[in-house]
């Protein structure tokens, strides 16, 4: 049986970055592929490389996407993603646009951290080209602004669930998910807390709580337009996800070659009656802008 990663890292080789060397190593991507028996994997530069701090990041993150496509020409199993800068909606909207007729098969970006509000109006006309396209943003967390979590490697257990569910509802109450159907929106780490919190924030627009606007689409209908991957490691989350979000949104995802991540991303759901779509056809359709 054949399937997709969707959740992979490679970077370009760039001096100052103490990060696993396996990301340097488009080889072990593939014999990991291998292992796992799966066909392809989506790739993607990770957290360390976002450098959101930059006063002006153009330069960077025009190398940074030129030099993963780079790192990948000659490995046509791994697809890359390019990254947006979302801190600066009009540098992101620039390099998407720049992007475009580039190998790419969509792009990712920072959930929560340092990035604008994903409701911002600025963002509008990224949210047109992808919408038009009908291309994939991954959303993956960078890092946390809240120092209470420096101890205990809480910034990765604690914060950065936190900042993908803040950039999920950001989607979701400003009505971005269902004004812009064609976007395929795909959050890592099977949506980090979003399915634990969505209850709460139908319950908030049933109520009419303030700041809350009318939605094209309620909070609990919305967030089924968005794709999660199935690292949760833990069966029942994963449950949980397919719940919230349907069993035609879970796709696999492994978050190679990190520690936090799994060597086999299929036993996280093999246990489900939707295994072999979530395996397969799953992650095609969030990828269907593209042609594979």
């Amino acid at each position: 049986m054949t399937g997709i990663d969707l959740h992979t890292h490679l970077a370009p080789e760039l001096p100052g970055f103490d990060v696993p060397r396996a990301l340097y190593e488009p080889l072990r991507l593939e014999r990991y592929l291998d292992t796992a028996g799966l066909d392809e994997a989506v790739v993607m530069v990770p957290p360390p490389f976002f450098q959101q701090h930059l006063p002006d990041a153009a330069e960077w993150v025009r190398r940074l996407n030129d030099g993963l496509c780079a790192t990948v020409e000659a490995y046509p199993r791994l697809l890359p993603l390019g990254y947006l800068p979302l801190e600066d909606p009009s540098l992101a909207v620039a390099e998407y646009s720049r992007l475009r007729l580039s190998p790419v098969v969509g792009v990712c970006g920072s959930a929560g951290g340092r990035s604008v509000s994903l409701a911002d109006p600025r963002f509008d006309p990224l949210w047109s080209l992808l919408d038009r396209d009908g291309r994939m943003i991954l959303l993956h967390p960078g890092a946390s602004p809240d120092a209470r979590l420096n101890a205990f490697y809480l910034s990765n257990l604690l914060g950065n669930p936190t900042e993908t569910a803040l950039a999920a509802a950001q989607l979701v109450f400003g009505d971005v998910l269902a004004r812009y159907p064609g976007i395929r929106v795909l959050v890592v780490h099977c949506g980090e807390t979003v399915s634990s919190m969505i209850g709460r924030w139908q319950l908030g627009y049933d109520t009419s709580r303030p700041g809350i606007k009318p939605l094209t689409e309620p909070p609990s209908v919305a967030i089924r337009r968005v794709y999660v991957d199935c690292l949760a490691h833990d069966p029942m989350q994963v449950d949980h996800a397919m719940a919230v979000f349907g069993p035609d949104k879970i796709v696999l995802g492994s978050d190679w070659p990190f520690a936090m991540g799994t060597d086999d991303p299929y036993g996280q759901v093999k246990h489900l009656l939707a295994a072999d779509r979530i395996r397969t056809t799953n992650g095609r359709q969030c990828l269907k802008g593209i042609s594979l």
